[in-house]
């Protein structure tokens, strides 16, 4: 008789064991729902062990138990708000209003953000339209001038926007981050602040890959027209100069993906007739801006001598997104001096040859082209520049701090080194020095032309 109660004792205490541990295990992996678990391999007494790490991951901020607006403040660099329900937007207040079911029991909600992914940049955010989120009754579906079956994203086209790296790094990168992690393979609508009258004809093709709608503009000619949408979010998720860390996306998109969209935006086929030289595209700046090649002519001639077709490239303003394009991915390579014409690579085919040169003094942020070059799989090479071939010889002795020692001077402030390595210095390369890093270029762009056309 003792015997069996003890035995019928440890079958409770295994049992209440188990069911300790099956809620230890769902509230663990409720609490980590945001991490990403990766295989990874250590050693650990002489053997190799698989372990698994985690990786915070982008995630909406939402509570899907009820209708709501959560705000999430954390990042450095954005503000992201999440309006989880049926939602009204007035242009005429810039107000996006959720219709509570249980507004009349409860204090309305209140949240205001300014949604552009610099955050930290004050000067610029003060410049960006702020946008009220609020809550109210139900009954305000009744003033929908038009009822829209689709979740909205809200962001900002203002700030600096007009240059193309902002345009990108600020804008579409993180509209593709956001639409990723939000509304994966989901129909939006774009709801846009700050836009400017020249914006959407220039992009209207690559708003075009993110949805198919026409996109609202917060301005004062769409005020009389009320929309409502099934949910929306409001601000862009942006992982800064990296552009996008494939990591933190729950479905591991990369930059590569994205010059996939900008394919399916412009819908550019290369030309399938045989090519007897590696096509390279030469960024030239010009005028009085600073890091313009002095001797470009020559410059040229020796890329032509080395092996090049070299087509010379100066956007501005007005150029065709669609031109650009189609002829940048038709080139096997592309050089030119640190600046936001270099954002362009996001136009070549992976695989093809980017170089970047980079003048005295600006080193500490070449990165911001590196970067996506390799997360683009580009064969990236870079030519830092000598003292010898900055303009800045003529305005500064050689033992100036300026360029005997450019980060001791500058200490990496941005300011300082826009005044005077990116505005006051030009560059007039040795064309001989030069010559050598570009055969290397060479025998890449060849090598990729003959595997790739």
């Amino acid at each position: 008789m003792v015997m069996k109660t003890t035995e019928r004792s440890y079958s409770v205490a295994a049992v209440a064991l188990v069911i300790v541990m099956a809620l230890y295990l769902v509230a663990l992996f409720s609490t980590v729902s945001d991490l990403k678990l990766i295989p990874s391999l250590s050693l650990s007494q002489g053997m190799f062990q698989q372990t698994w790490e985690s990786i915070k991951i982008d995630k909406p901020p939402q509570d899907t138990t009820s209708s709501t607006i959560i705000c999430d403040r954390s990042d450095t660099n954005y503000d992201l708000c999440s309006i989880n329900g049926l939602c009204h937007l007035d242009i005429r207040n810039q107000t996006i209003t959720l219709m509570d079911p249980t507004f009349a029991a409860s204090a309305p909600i209140v949240e205001k953000i300014r949604p552009y992914p610099r955050k930290a940049d004050n000067w610029i955010m003060s410049k960006i339209q702020e946008l009220t989120l609020t809550s109210g009754p139900m009954g305000l579906t009744r003033s929908c001038d038009i009822t829209h079956d689709s979740p909205a994203i809200v962001f900002s086209a203002g700030g600096y926007t007009g240059n193309i790296y902002h345009d990108f790094m600020d804008g579409f990168i993180p509209l593709f981050i956001t639409a990723n992690v939000i509304y994966p393979d989901r129909d939006v609508i774009l709801v846009v602040a700050n836009p400017r009258e020249w914006w959407m004809p220039k992009y209207m093709e690559v708003l075009g890959a993110f949805s198919k709608h026409k996109p609202i503009l917060l301005e004062n000619e769409n005020a009389s027209v009320t929309h409502c949408f099934t949910s929306a979010t409001v601000g862009l998720i942006s992982h800064g100069p990296k552009a996008i860390n494939s990591t933190r996306l729950p479905n591991s998109k990369s930059l590569e993906d994205f010059h996939n969209l900008l394919d399916k935006a412009f819908n550019t086929n290369i030309p399938t007739f045989k090519i007897q030289k590696p096509r390279l595209i030469l960024i030239s700046r010009y005028g009085n801006i600073g890091r313009v090649i002095l001797n470009e002519e020559k410059v040229k001639e020796m890329l032509e001598n080395v092996g090049f077709e070299v087509i010379t490239f100066r956007p501005t303003g007005t150029t065709s997104m669609r031109e650009a394009y189609e002829l940048i991915k038709s080139s096997h390579g592309m050089v030119g001096v640190h600046g936001a014409a270099l954002t362009h690579l996001l136009f070549l085919r992976p695989g093809s040859v980017f170089v970047q040169v980079v003048p005295v003094g600006v080193g500490w942020v070449a990165n911001c082209y590196g970067s996506p070059a390799k997360a683009m799989k580009l064969e990236y090479m870079e030519y830092s520049i000598d003292v010898e071939e900055s303009s800045l010889v003529e305005k500064y002795s050689r033992d100036d701090l300026v360029l005997k020692d450019p980060i001791a001077f500058s200490r990496k402030d941005w300011g300082v080194t826009k005044k005077v390595y990116l505005k006051e210095q030009d560059v007039r390369l040795d064309v001989n020095r030069f010559r050598n890093h570009m055969n290397k270029a060479y025998e890449k762009a060849k090598l990729f032309m003959d595997l790739n056309g």
